[in-house]
């Protein structure tokens, strides 16, 4: 008989009820990360309606709206010239009242290898198209990470990443979570991050090329017009369900939308 316990990862109890917003910094605002912020706005507005402080975020760009943006991304043609972080923070605050912030430059370290303050949040969200990008994100989490104070101290990291027709969503700690004694479940406080478990996976897939798009029709060539809604969709139902249900047996998922197939990653 086995009796092995089911590993689930508890949820940061700040998360559960804060005494401010959570922070949140979403570092890209293309196909994954334009629709992230409208599933972040709609998690907002419920987690209000349920009596939690909500969400405060801070979303990274410093690309210009073309018009190859258009129709994938959530832009439109009189916005094209403006930052994609700022025209998308914009357009939410004047939705829904929040006050929101746009970064129209990188999520990076500057010339002199100083970290950005607003580049402490408890909560990460990267859907960035190149693996420096991820590798450089993790830096600067485990930097940010060693200087331990109350305020906005980063917690967790939620990585988005896809290819034509294929994505892959996985969930992160910071440094270890505490975790309550459970008889029922085994408790994992450490989720580790996805450049340590998928790194080499990542370098391999840097050799393909992943130049920008002249054209709505050239994007579509490189993606699927439907991977970043369909990934968007299940990776913030995972933030989601760690902030209702307090716990998650899972900590991500690889998907294929052309053979309609997901496989979850379970907590190990």
């Amino acid at each position: 008989m086995n009796t092995e316990k089911e590993k689930v990862h508890f949820t940061d109890n700040y998360l559960l009820s804060p005494t401010n917003p959570i922070t949140v910094n979403v570092v890209g605002a293309g196909g994954t990360g334009s629709k992230v912020l409208t599933a972040l706005m709609e998690m907002n507005h419920s987690l209000i309606a349920l009596g939690h402080a909500g969400l405060q975020v801070r979303l990274w760009d410093d690309d210009i709206i073309t018009s190859a943006n258009l129709g994938r991304q959530r832009f439109f043609e009189c916005e094209t010239g403006l930052y994609k972080s700022v025209a998308l923070i914009n357009r939410i605050n004047r939705c829904i009242g929040t006050n929101w912030k746009a970064e129209s430059r990188k999520f990076e370290k500057d010339s002199l290898g100083r970290i950005p303050e607003e580049a402490r949040a408890i909560i990460t969200i990267t859907c960035v198209d190149n693996v420096q990008a991820r590798f450089g994100v993790a830096e600067i989490l485990k930097e940010v990470s060693y200087r331990r104070h109350y305020h906005n101290q980063p917690k967790y990291w939620l990585d988005f990443g896809n290819s034509q027709h294929t994505g892959q969503v996985i969930l992160s700690t910071i440094g270890e979570i505490k975790q309550p004694n459970s008889e029922k479940y085994q408790a994992v406080g450490n989720l580790p991050f996805v450049t340590e478990e998928f790194g080499e996976l990542l370098k391999q897939s840097e050799a393909e090329e992943n130049t920008p798009s002249c054209s709505l029709a050239q994007a579509l060539q490189q993606q699927g017009l439907f991977i970043n809604s369909s990934l968007t969709q299940m990776g913030c139902s995972l933030l989601w369900d760690l902030f209702r249900n307090g716990m998650t047996p899972y900590r991500g998922f690889f998907h294929n939308l052309k053979d309609f197939a997901t496989h979850p990653i379970k907590v190990a």
